[in-house]
């Protein structure tokens, strides 16, 4: 097992930084079913101009690498204290390369270990089997899509399809239910793996397996099969489309598992996870511990940017495109002209903050002056070189929704003028933004590549005692691209997307036998 821990670093770098042939293949079909020129399809775009540029800078896909969960096949006698440690090893030497983000936080003090290593973290599971061989399958699954897993107890009552009981039209309904739940939050368009039965924990374990499945394998259970084909299509119904935008995509794939349940329960778990569907795994050769061959056709097999079209040149179809190029800090007055459905490209200083500093900033003073700026709901992969300096490795945004008990008393104290994130905000936030005359821009969720390619300089850092991720990052931008999603005049596209996808929703609510 000499080799191990290398073989092991290389699976964390290839999971994090290319994504396999078939992810890539489901990404390219959405590519070709989305109507052109619309908002839906800048976004795929600009995911696969961000795929193809993380695999040439070997670098973060999304800069949210997720808890590394890893699932071990070995042999009887195999050595699992030392395999474990070799993997703790590697995490902890990928964490530092900047090829994970520093994701494990202490969970009473808020302290982050910096490593990636931590009660609880990695996850590695061990399983043995008679095979003379070593299978390693590790998943990357970020904070956005873990939020948005959901399970359910049935029977029970469903917004926009009624009760759903304990049989397979109630199955149906609540995966129904799941995808329209996660709205644009997850960084659609997304993949879901479904765990039916169990308990609360297995069901939710069952649910996260079904991910490890090839997009394109074929349920060997006849009745699991047809429900996932119907999910596939009636699902792609909602309308909720790339990025929560709105469009012909919502899901790009959806696998289906079973167990058996005790009688008094019925779960149906669902683990949604994103567009960047990082999972990979190896064969290793139990002698030396090198890797004999990946378990998912590699990445670098499907080009993904045959047909290119930059946010900066998108038009909105059926509409006139606008685009305005605002240099930070900005006025009321620039921002008051922006409408739902701008492209905004912004040069200047840009601040980022998340949930720690908008917590801190509710109560204390901000060390910069944010009046007219740009806060970006973003938690980078950063590095810095042996001069000192920082160097930024990925770069997209967070889920802005839990900034919601902030965001408004924020933009009131101190004058923020363009709030930038992804999934959009809530009713209280829109107000506000009304109010102080202030924009919600969405960029491109998991693009961590394009937009770090914007990012020409780190002028400084507050707060780096939050952790990496949590810090206040001080960065200057040059063609930063977002879309307007909520204007200084009342209007939200996802206000308006959510409440479309529930009346699409409601015509699923009659049984169905499939």
């Amino acid at each position: 097992m000499r080799y191990f821990e290398e073989s092991m670093y290389r699976l964390i770098e290839e999971t994090s930084t290319n994504l396999p042939a078939d992810v890539r293949r489901a990404l390219k079909r959405a590519q070709e079913m989305e109507d052109a020129g619309t908002r839906a399809a800048l976004s795929l775009s600009t995911i696969a101009d961000n795929i193809e540029m993380a695999e040439t800078n070997v670098s973060p896909i999304c800069q949210d690498t997720g808890m590394p969960t890893f699932i071990i096949k070995c042999p009887v006698g195999a050595n699992q204290i030392e395999m474990k440690k070799a993997i703790r090893s590697a995490v902890a030497r990928a964490t530092k390369d900047g090829k994970l983000r520093s994701n494990s936080v202490d969970s009473l003090t808020g302290a982050n270990t910096g490593d990636n290593l931590g009660e609880g973290t990695p996850v590695i599971h061990f399983e043995q089997w008679e095979k003379d061989e070593i299978e390693v399958r590790l998943i990357l699954k970020g904070g956005g899509c873990e939020n948005k897993n959901i399970q359910y107890s049935l029977p029970t009552e469903l917004e926009g399809l009624g009760r759903a009981g304990r049989d397979l039209d109630g199955i149906r309904k609540c995966i129904l239910h799941a995808v329209y739940q996660a709205q644009g939050h997850g960084c659609s368009a997304g993949f879901i793996g479904v765990g039916i039965g169990g308990d609360r924990t297995t069901g939710y374990e069952l649910a996260k397996m079904q991910l490890f499945r090839p997009v394109d394998d074929v349920n060997p259970n006849e009745d699991l099969r047809k429900l996932e084909e119907y999910i596939m299509e009636h699902a792609n119904k909602l309308g909720i489309g790339t990025m929560g935008f709105g469009g012909q995509v919502t899901l790009l794939g959806c696998k289906i598992g079973a167990y058996n349940r005790l009688p008094a329960s019925f779960f149906v778990s669902v683990a949604y996870n994103c567009w960047a569907f990082r999972r990979q795994g190896v064969r290793i050769d139990i002698g030396s511990g090198q890797i004999q061959d990946w378990l998912y056709e590699r990445g670098s097999s499907v080009q993904m940017s045959d047909t290119k079209q930059p946010m900066e040149a998108a038009a909105i179809a059926g509409e006139k495109r606008r685009e305005f190029v605002l240099h930070t800090p900005v006025t009321e007055e620039q921002i008051r002209q922006l409408k739902v459905g701008d492209v905004v490209i912004i040069k200047g200083p840009m601040y980022t903050g998340r949930d720690a500093v908008h917590k801190y900033l509710v109560d204390h003073d901000c060390p910069v002056d944010l009046n007219g700026a740009a806060l970006y709901h973003c938690g980078p992969v950063m590095l810095k070189d042996e001069d000192g300096n920082w160097h930024v490795k990925a770069a997209g945004p967070t889920t802005s929704i839990r900034e919601e008990p902030y965001q408004a008393d924020i933009l009131k104290k101190f004058g923020v003028r363009i709030v930038i994130g992804k999934g959009g905000m809530g009713a209280k936030t829109l107000a506000a933004l009304k109010e102080h005359g202030a924009v919600y821009l969405n960029a491109i969720g998991g693009a961590a590549q394009y937009y770090a390619d914007t990012i020409k300089r780190v002028n400084g850092v507050d707060f780096l005692n939050f952790g990496v991720p949590e810090a206040m990052w001080h960065l200057e931008v040059d063609g930063f691209a977002a879309i307007v999603t909520m204007d200084a005049h009342g209007n939200s596209l996802h206000a308006d997307v959510e409440m479309d996808s529930l009346q699409k929703l409601s015509q699923f609510k009659d049984p169905v036998f499939i």
